[in-house]
């Protein structure tokens, strides 16, 4: 696919998704590699413009420019934000009590802690995102460690021949204390995000490095 016909399929699916006020959304593509440009509202509607570029056949990278202006609202303030960051996560009843801690500068949230599994780092993200006057999301809790390498890369290398629609034969799993790295062939972005996806999915997974490329 030409960058042309590709940028034309990102803005139509910016366009498409209802999270997102395209208007103020620039694109430009290069060898495959979207940038997108301008302003949003919120954190949460940056984090559903790149969401929805990953969904788009034939994207390889994704160069993120978009700036979060907080207009037409009140500022909110650093301790209020922290300390709604941390009713929603304690609500969580997904999340361990008492372990991620909330850290706020002039709108940046910063979790830290530990957590047994990577959906609950992930889940932690997603809940503060939303909050009025968060500009962005540093995520820095950590994952225990809890299996053995050889444990988790059989279970990585299961889940990848019932998840993956390519062959998975060409997805080339490591692990190094509980660290792992992908590596091989995939289709598309999806089949990448889905690697990784079954990857953290492994008990005992405490960081992917992925280095799969787009064939």
């Amino acid at each position: 696919m030409d960058d042309l016909t590709l940028r034309d399929f990102v803005e139509d699916e910016l366009e498409w998704e209802p999270r997102i006020d395209a208007a103020s959304i620039g694109v430009a593509v290069e060898d495959g590699v979207v940038t997108l440009m301008g302003h949003v509202s919120s954190f949460a509607e940056k984090l559903a413009a790149e969401d929805a570029v990953k969904r788009v056949k034939g994207v390889r990278g994704i160069a993120q420019e978009i700036e979060v202006r907080l207009t037409g609202r009140p500022k909110t303030d650093d301790d209020e934000i922290a300390s709604k960051a941390a009713d929603v996560l304690d609500w969580d009843v997904s999340l361990p009590d008492n372990e991620i801690q909330v850290r706020v500068q002039n709108g940046w949230v910063t979790l830290s802690g530990e957590v047994d599994w990577n959906y609950q780092r992930d889940a932690a993200k997603w809940r503060v995102s939303s909050l009025p006057g968060v500009r962005g999301v540093s995520n820095a809790i950590s994952v225990r460690k809890r299996a053995s390498p050889s444990d988790i890369k059989a279970r990585i290398e299961k889940a990848l021949v019932r998840h993956a629609r390519t062959e998975a034969s060409g997805i080339r799993v490591s692990v190094v204390d509980g660290n792992v790295v992908l590596d091989g062939v995939v289709e598309d972005w999806h089949d990448r995000e889905v690697a990784e996806q079954a990857a953290w999915a492994a008990p005992g997974v405490v960081s992917v490095e992925d280095r799969l490329r787009l064939g």
